[in-house]
Parts: structure tokens; sequence; C-alpha cells
């Protein structure tokens, strides 16, 4: 049985689709939680592409390069969902639009 390969070109047109669904998430929603992960649905997004750009041209280090983008997505998910929680405790809301100002 053979085994079938998918062409890079689905992968970079799925790339393409998730990070549109990202963008439409980020300026159509106004929950602050939507919208952060909107904001890693692109990026992830984004890393596909890399990954199967990678694959295309052989290059290790695209790969290397996706890990560390990776790592920082999740120190940023860390810091993120802590501010957002912290911010919904005081202001009791995640409404971005509520949350336009920031003073006490």
């Amino acid at each position: 049985m053979e085994n079938p390969e998918v062409a890079n070109e689905l992968f970079v047109l799925l790339s393409a689709v998730l990070f549109v669904l990202g963008t439409m998430g980020v300026l159509l929603r106004r929950n602050a939680i939507l919208i952060f992960m909107s904001v890693e649905l692109m990026l992830n997004s984004a890393n596909l592409a890399l990954v199967a750009f990678a694959r295309q041209w052989q290059a290790v280090d695209a790969h290397v390069m996706v890990f560390m983008v990776m790592t920082v997505a999740a120190a940023e998910v860390a810091v993120g969902l802590a501010l957002i929680v912290a911010i919904s405790r005081s202001k009791e809301t995640t409404d971005v639009d509520d949350l336009h100002s920031l003073q006490g």
C-alpha cells in the first residue's frame, strides 16, 4: 500500500485559513479570553506555515525556530491568562469595551 504525501500547498492553505479565522476572532470578539485564544490561533497558524516551508526545503533550522516560538507562546499564555484573570476579578468582566479605562 502506498503512502500518499500531503502537498505542502494544503498545509499553507490550512495555515492561511486558520490565520484568517484568528484575525476575525481578534477583530470581532469582545471577550478578552476569546481574543487571547484568537491570537494564539494566529501564532500557531504561522508555525504551521513555517513547518510546511521547512518540509518543502528540507531545512531543520525552521523546526528549531518553531520550538522557540512555541516556548515563547507558552510563556505568553501563562502571563496573559494571569493578567486576564486578575483584571476580570477586579473589574468583574472580561468585555474589552468595559475595560477601556483601567483606572481604579
